[in-house]
């Protein structure tokens, strides 16, 4: 029941004494008359009242009748009582703000009002209120009402804009146990944000929530315990803490058996700062170590078991404190709790052997104690948390350490781990990638890990948006692809194509450890051509032309690719070294520029025939298949020379013509395919092999292969005289003779420096004389070749070989001294 003035009646009264006056008229005083309420309706038309008195009764009223229920509350939410409420909260009177912020404060319990109040913007005024000139009662329920608003994010701001913070740090060390509740759980409210977090530690908000510790009513030490919980998660909140004496503080707390109920919470705060060596070194100093090893093996508390574990996973982030753990055994306990069926024991323990094995004796120990055995089994676990904790535990203990791995492999770690790369959960798809690089190590192990469809699981992966799965993934890769049957079996499951475009990441670890990976796989031809294919090469041109981008992997990775493609890189490059050795399938397509693909000699070869220049190919038939002399003597006469250069003319004269018939009855790649023996070719060879190599001085065997060069395509040709050398027509001849752009190059017999410094660097290599390939412009090139000085006096082992050109056209086998006149003469039009 509501108690107040009757409003029906009173107004009945006025009416009647109304008249009375109007007919009598005087002058008298009204005498305040004793009324009652029933209804909340009357008692909430009162709250807009200009009589004091009347709004106290009021409020006082509103207060009881919504204290008795939540359906209360909601009645006078209907009734529109929470408009006047809020209005009256900054009256002048000092009661009627305290009865209005009353009323208004149990009302706010209720999650319907508490939601009808956000949209009033009454938080500023109930900040006001906590000021310490104001009442108790007044602190008292202006908190009640901010502790059920500030679960909302958007209170929450409005609360810490408007200064609510400090204040409420100020009434944490209020006498009343009331205000200090309401006021450390709406901290722990606003410090899930991190500005709060900040700005309790800068407020000096530690030393009252310490001092909150020693309250008598445990839920104010639980909040209390959380905040710090929350604000310790920050290094300088930590250093604070400690100079406090937090530790010891909690260190109390941990050894009453009195406050068990407390022992989680006050762990949590441990674990947060126990990742700096000077408290981990100060707990240890206090016993505390040793009592944190007996948390850890109370029986039946897993929540306990669990935090305590947590902070040994915190101490165990510096190298520092791992050695300490380490002396101190914490591998044997660790142990002991992976056979508790927990999960969160058991998430926390895998966790906290993943944070140790950064320590190389602890992977050991670990090792020794049986436990890689124990973490493989959690693979299979229905938990997908935990599944994900072993697998890091995994990623740790084989990291550097391969009897750990082998442990691994030997338990059938990596079958489940296999498996797990199919998972939705990317960290455990991510570490699962990274434990299988580091058991691929060895070659038993992945050969294992190849037969059970690695490949093809990682290659699904390549095209995955999370960095550190990509990253990992592109590691195994690499690791697993060091033979051609792997290289073969990532070709085949598509995956060169997503390796390739990777090395467009913005992500410097995904784009140096693709690098890495393309390097790998160029030192296989075929793979290094397919990754061409892809443009592998002119992405890393345009990596080294970038100074943010360029990097030794990618450095290394057109190195690889160059040197696996030798057409590509003499296109790119125009320079061939002494230990690029020229192979079968080798072609010459001119200069490239730095944008642009060159083409597979496959690709070539399809086009129809054009103006541009031939396409230069080296294919050498097997000697088998050759029929040639069989003197093998080191003298020969000139007659037998000259008998050799007419077996040679004939012998090109008759291959050209079996490949002229069959350009007039096959398919351009039907011709390319045939063009697997240049046997006019491989007469040169064989005559360099018999003629070359018997002599004996190194200038002798030069000056005597650039002759033979020089003859078999067409001679010397005095400078004055190039002009009226038909090499052009030869070619396009031949071009058309053989309905396509590539040419054998035993099939030239008229070639200018282009054609015989590819040709003397072939018979060089293929007799294994040692020279480089340099491209000039306008179908010049040389060959360079080091030589000792003619001058026997000169002691060769500390006068150094000079570079020389060789002359294959105008007085072939001379010697250019590099840069000398005549040689860049020779070099240059």
């Amino acid at each position: 029941m509501l108690y107040g003035p009757h409003l029906f009646y009173e107004s009945q009264q006025m009416e009647k004494k109304s008249r009375k006056a109007s007919a009598n008229p005087r002058k008298e005083t009204f005498e305040p008359l004793p009324v009652e309420s029933k209804t909340p309706t009357t008692a909430v038309l009162l709250l807009s009242s200009p009589e004091e008195d009347i709004l106290l009764k009021a409020c006082e009223a509103i207060y009881a009748f919504a204290e008795k229920g939540d359906e209360n509350k909601v009645s006078l939410l209907r009734l529109g009582a929470l408009h006047p409420l809020c209005r009256l909260i900054t009256h002048s009177n000092r009661l009627v703000r305290r009865n209005a912020l009353m009323a208004l404060g149990i009302m706010a319990t209720n999650g319907h009002i508490k939601s009808a109040l956000k949209k009033l913007n009454v938080i500023p005024s109930i900040v006001e209120k906590l000021f310490a000139e104001e009442e108790t009662v007044v602190h008292e329920f202006a908190t009640l009402c901010l502790a059920a608003l500030s679960v909302d994010f958007v209170c929450k701001v409005q609360i810490f804009e408007n200064n609510g913070l400090p204040l409420l740090i100020h009434l944490l060390s209020s006498s009343d146990p009331d205000v200090q509740k309401n006021s450390v759980e709406i901290i722990f409210n606003l410090v899930q944000d991190y500005q709060s977090r900040q700005a309790v530690h800068k407020l000096g908000g530690i030393p009252p929530l310490l001092e909150l510790l020693k309250s008598d009513f445990p839920i104010i030490q639980r909040l209390a315990l959380k905040v710090l919980q929350n604000i310790t998660t920050d290094g300088d909140t930590c250093n604070s803490f400690r100079e406090y004496q937090g530790y010891e503080k909690l260190m109390d707390i941990l050894n009453n058996m009195n406050l068990s109920d407390l022992h989680a919470e006050a762990l949590q705060v441990v674990a947060n700062c126990l990742s700096e060596s000077e408290t981990i070194q100060l707990i240890h100093n206090g016993g505390g170590l040793t009592r944190l090893m007996e948390f850890i093996l109370i029986p039946n508390l897993p929540q306990i078991q669990s935090t305590a574990v947590k902070c040994f996973a915190r101490m165990a982030q510096s190298c520092e404190s791992r050695k300490l753990l380490h002396e101190q055994g914490v591998e044997k306990v660790l142990v002991q709790l992976l056979s508790v069926s927990d999960v969160s024991v058991m998430v926390s323990t895998c966790q906290a052997v993943a944070a140790m094995s950064f320590y190389p004796a602890s992977k050991e120990s670990f090792r020794d104690l049986g436990t890689i055995p124990a973490v493989v089994q959690f693979l299979s676990s229905e938990s997908l948390v935990l599944r994900e904790a072993a697998t890091q535990a995994l990623t740790s203990l084989t990291h550097d350490n391969q009897l750990n791995a082998l442990a691994v492999y030997e338990a059938g770690g990596h079958e489940i781990l296999i498996q797990q790369l199919y998972g939705s959960c990317l960290k455990t798809v991510a570490y699962s990638a990274a434990t299988l690089c580091n058991i691929a190590e060895q070659e038993i192990t992945r050969s294992s890990i190849l037969s059970y469809g690695a490949i093809e699981a990682l290659v699904e992966l390549l095209t995955c948006k999370d960095t550190e799965v990509l990253v990992n993934t592109i590691l195994c890769v690499a690791a697993l692809v060091c033979d051609k049957e792997a290289r073969t079996k990532l070709q085949r499951a598509g995956g060169l194509q997503p390796l390739v475009s990777l090395l467009r990441s913005n992500h410097k670890d995904v784009l140096h450890n693709a690098c890495f990976a393309v390097n790998v796989c160029a030192s296989d031809k075929p793979t290094a051509v397919e990754m061409c294919k892809f443009g592998a090469l002119e992405i890393l041109q345009e990596i080294s032309q970038s100074v943010n981008r360029r990097n030794s992997f990618s450095e290394l990775a057109m190195a690889s690719l160059l040197n696996s493609n030798l057409s590509v890189k003499y296109s790119l490059t125009g320079h061939l070294s002494s230990t690029d050795i020229i192979t079968d399938g080798f072609y010459d397509a001119g200069k490239a520029c730095s944008s642009q693909r060159v083409l597979t000699l496959e690709e070539l070869s399809k086009k129809p025939v054009d103006q541009h220049r031939a396409i230069i190919v080296i294919n050498i038939a097997t000697e088998e298949s050759v029929d040639v002399p069989q003197d093998r003597q080191s003298n020969r006469s000139e007659s037998d020379v000259s008998s050799k250069k007419d077996q040679r003319t004939a012998r090109r004269k008759k291959e050209e013509d079996k490949q002229k018939n069959q350009a007039h009855c096959e398919s351009p790649s039907l011709r390319a395919q045939n063009m697997t023996g240049d046997v006019s070719l491989q007469l040169l060879v064989k005559e360099a092999k018999e003629s070359i190599l018997p002599l004996n001085d190194e200038r002798k065997q030069y000056a005597a292969l650039a002759r033979l060069v020089s003859g078999a395509m067409g001679g010397e040709v005095p400078v004055e005289k190039l002009h009226e050398f038909s090499w052009v027509l030869h070619l396009s001849e031949l071009k058309f003779q053989l309905q396509s752009n590539v040419v054998p190059i035993g099939l030239i017999s008229k070639g200018i420096y282009c054609h015989r410094a590819l040709l003397f660097k072939c018979l060089a290599d293929c007799i294994g004389m040692s020279c480089t390939l340099v491209r000039g412009e306008y179908n010049r090139a040389w060959n360079e070749v080091f030589l000792f000085s003619e001058n026997p006096s000169n002691n060769h082992s500390s006068s150094p070989p000079s570079l020389y050109i060789v002359d294959l056209m105008h007085q072939p086998g001379n010697l250019l001294a590099l840069n000398s006149p005549a040689a860049l003469k020779y070099q240059t039009i």
